[in-house]
C-alpha cells in the first residue's frame, strides 16, 4: 500500500511470532488475527505467554522472530505509527498516587501531543467518560481500586485510540469493580467501534465481554473461537472453565519469576 501499510483490513496481525528469553521459549511460532471492532479475550494460565505477546503489539519488545502488525503498520518498522493508534493499560499500576486523577490524564495529554488548546477539554471528557470526573481533583492515592483502573482506562483514551490494549486490567479487583471496569469498557466499544484486546484470568470476564478469545499455553495458541464454539466443542454442558482446564490440564509450571510475582501481586495489593 502506498502510506506503507502491508494489510489494513485487521486491528492485529500475528504471524509467525516466536520470542526466547534465554533458553525459555515464551511465545512460541503462534498465529493470531484480532478483527477491527471486535473485543478479543487472550486467556491462559500465567506463563502462557499472553504478556509478552502483547508488549510486542504494543512495540515495547521488539518482535523477535515473525510479524507483527497493527492496522497494517508493522511494529519493528513503523513503531511511531503503531503506537499513536493505540491505548495501553499495563498489568502493573501506570498512575502516580501523589498527582490528582486530572493530572495524572493532563500528563499522558501531553505525552501523546494532545494540542494545547483542547487538552484541558479533552482530558475532562476522559474523565467524566471513565465517571472518575466527580473525584478528579483528589489525590489518586485515596481512590479505590476500581476508580484507579478506571483512571488509567482514561489515560489510555486520552488519544482517541482505535485499539485498546488491557493487560489484566481487573486483577485484584472485588467483583463489584470488576464488573464497573467492564460497564465502561462495553460501553466505549458500543459508542466508538474501537478494537479491544484483552489478557485476563477471569473466565467469567471473557464469557460475557469478548466476542473471541484465543487459549494460550505453554507459548502455543490452542483454540480459538467464540466462547460458544470453545464451550460447544466439549459438549452441551460445557463452561468456559471446562475449556481452559481441557487445554491447559489442572498442573503447569506458571513460568513467572520472582520479580512477575512480586510486581503482580504489589499492583493487586494497592487495588485492594
Amino acid at each position: 500500500m502506498e502510506d506503507g501499510r502491508t494489510d489494513a483490513g485487521a486491528a492485529v496481525r500475528v504471524t509467525g511470532l516466536t520470542h526466547r528469553f534465554g533458553d525459555h521459549i515464551a511465545v512460541d511460532g503462534i498465529d493470531l488475527e484480532v478483527r477491527q471492532g471486535e473485543v478479543f479475550g487472550l486467556l491462559g494460565p500465567n506463563g502462557a505467554g499472553k504478556t509478552t505477546t502483547i508488549r510486542v503489539v504494543t512495540t515495547l519488545t521488539p518482535a523477535q522472530q515473525g510479524q507483527v502488525t497493527v492496522f497494517g503498520w508493522d511494529t519493528r518498522r513503523q513503531a511511531m505509527r503503531v503506537r499513536r493508534s493505540l491505548g495501553y493499560v499495563p498489568q502493573q499500576l501506570s498512575i502516580e498516587g501523589a498527582l490528582t486523577g486530572r493530572e495524572n490524564v493532563a500528563l499522558f495529554a501531553r505525552l501523546f501531543d494532545v494540542p494545547r488548546a483542547r487538552r484541558a477539554e479533552t482530558v475532562a471528557d476522559v474523565l467524566d467518560l471513565v465517571g472518575v470526573a466527580e473525584a478528579a481533583d483528589r489525590l489518586a492515592a485515596t481512590y479505590s481500586g476500581g476508580m484507579v483502573r478506571r483512571l488509567e482506562l482514561a489515560q489510555a483514551l486520552v488519544n482517541s485510540p482505535r485499539l485498546l490494549v488491557l493487560d489484566e486490567p481487573t486483577i485484584g479487583l472485588d467483583p463489584v469493580a470488576r464488573d464497573g471496569v467492564w460497564s465502561r469498557i462495553t460501553d466505549l466499544v458500543r459508542a466508538s467501534g474501537m478494537t479491544v484486546l484483552v489478557t485476563t484470568h477471569y473466565m467469567d470476564e471473557a464469557e460475557q465481554n469478548c466476542d473471541r478469545v484465543a487459549l494460550m499455553h505453554r507459548g502455543r495458541i490452542r483454540a480459538v473461537g467464540t466462547p460458544a464454539e470453545l464451550r460447544g466443542a466439549l459438549g452441551t454442558q460445557a463452561t468456559l472453565d471446562d475449556v481452559f482446564r481441557h487445554w491447559t490440564g489442572d498442573n503447569f509450571d506458571s513460568g513467572e519469576g520472582f520479580r512477575d510475582v512480586r510486581a503482580t501481586r504489589r499492583t493487586a495489593g494497592r487495588l485492594r
